[in-house]
């Protein structure tokens, strides 16, 4: 097997491989004697098949196979010998393609080879952490937003007008043809209006509905409804109202801080607190990450395959194009060339992304069973009811397994960074750590 350089140009790499005829042949015939004890042919014993009767046999039919494994273990031990990491996957293409059986097999091997990642002083990247406390204010605003999500109703004034939001409470008895139907009455039922909680049109028809009196809601039912027998029908619901009550914010104290797991509001408040600050030092995080990954973008430097910068220029820009034509949900629209711009951010999110995958494999950062199966629950939390058909389909998807594996890889890098940094801290207002997000946000 010879395997000449064709290509020598930044990191593209070329390489002839050339297959000689006997090497092939050879190859053919220890596969054949690998083969040969297992093989029974009629007028021979197992295993005593000559072995130019089974190259007559089956020749042709281990031929590619044999062609397919030198190649592949000739690569094999060309990348082993240079040390070299493609890029992408290589490009392999048979250059004789007039190849005939007694021939040798040139084949063509192109790639682009990862960068050597530089060595790089860490120590001097000085960052600045923003840290928030949460102020009285921000306490008490969530407070009044927890009474407000455990809200309870008051009755109106009497003769007072139900409006969008309030309570009523009803009995109702529906009609199809004039003829009731099974699940279509109930008694002292609290609707609230602007839930969306009946079928549509329902509940509008209750706003500036009067307790003490009765009102007929005239609705039809979707076609798409889930009890076939009434999908599309027209229906009558024969209501009376016997309460109409406004929504109420629940009283600041120890029986709404039972309904949120506290003992008391004062263990509510501490636990509000510390939800706040832990929201602010997770935004916080994403600032400090941002402004370390700027200062590396400025400090390393080497060359980038052209190749990988291609290919995520590419899917920014395509993202972007989605993001900015909602409505397209297919891939069938007019071919996204990336923007100059595009360009310069795929060069970034390529270096920084091997820069940090080389620093985290120098450094043995590595991502624990325990890391992932958290990762995995949180993902599967989005599916409820199918938590075990998402987590079989995880096991059984490399590709879902590494983006789940990827982010948290690489902010153990960050966090790895951050420890050899100059980090100091400064303490901020709420708005201004807010400001610092949005500055991110627009960038």
């Amino acid at each position: 097997m010879q395997v000449t350089e064709t290509l020598n140009e930044g990191l593209k790499r070329g390489y002839e491989i050339k297959l000689t005829a006997a090497e092939l042949d050879a190859k053919v015939n220890e596969k054949l004697a690998e083969a040969q004890p297992e093989i029974e042919m009629k007028g021979f014993r197992k295993g005593k098949v000559p072995m130019a009767l089974l190259k007559k046999q089956f020749g042709q039919r281990i031929l590619g196979e044999a062609m397919q494994e030198s190649i592949d273990g000739a690569m094999s031990q060309h990348f082993e010998d240079t040390g070299h990491r493609p890029a992408l996957q290589p490009e392999v293409k048979m250059t004789n393609e007039d190849w005939k059986e007694g021939d040798d097999v040139l084949v063509a091997l192109n790639y682009e080879a990862l960068p050597e990642i530089p060595e790089t002083d860490l120590s001097g990247i000085v960052l600045e952490k923003l840290v928030v406390k949460a102020s009285d204010a921000d306490v008490d605003e969530a407070l009044g937003n927890l009474a407000a999500s455990a809200q309870d109703f008051a009755d109106r004034d009497e003769g007072a007008a139900a409006e969008s939001g309030d309570q009523v409470v009803i009995d109702f008895l529906g009609k199809v043809d004039g003829e009731a139907f099974d699940g279509g009455a109930a008694d002292d039922y609290p609707l609230v209006l602007g839930s969306n909680s009946f079928i549509p049109g329902f509940e509008d028809q209750l706003v500036g509905a009067v307790a003490g009196t009765d009102v007929n809601v005239e609705v039809s039912f979707p076609e798409e409804y889930q009890a076939p027998h009434l999908a599309g029908k027209a229906a009558v619901f024969e209501c009376k109202i016997k309460a109409v009550k406004a929504p109420k914010a629940a009283e600041l104290d120890d029986e709404l801080a039972k309904k949120f797991g506290a003992e008391d509001l004062a263990q509510l408040k501490s636990q509000v607190a510390e939800r706040l600050e832990a929201e602010y030092a997770g935004a916080a995080r994403a600032v400090l990450k941002r402004s370390l990954l700027d200062k590396l973008d400025d400090l390393v430097s080497f060359d980038l395959p052209a190749s990988l910068v291609d290919a995520e220029a590419h899917q920014i820009a395509h993202q972007l194009w989605h993001e900015e034509n909602p409505d397209v949900h297919g891939h069938d629209h007019p071919s996204i060339e990336p923007s100059e711009d595009h360009l310069k951010l795929g060069q970034r999110r390529v270096r920084l992304g091997l820069f940090l995958a080389d620093l985290g494999h120098k450094n043995e950062v590595e991502v624990t069973d325990a890391e992932m199966t958290q990762a995995v629950m949180n993902q599967a939390r989005q599916y409820p009811g199918q938590e075990r058909q998402f987590f079989e389909f995880i096991q059984q998807n490399q590709q879902m397994q590494q983006q789940l594996r990827a982010p948290i890889f690489e902010d153990k890098v960050v966090d790895y960074i951050f420890e050899l940094a100059q980090v100091s801290e400064k303490e901020v207002s709420k708005d201004e750590l807010q400001e610092a997000v949005k500055a991110l946000e627009e960038e």
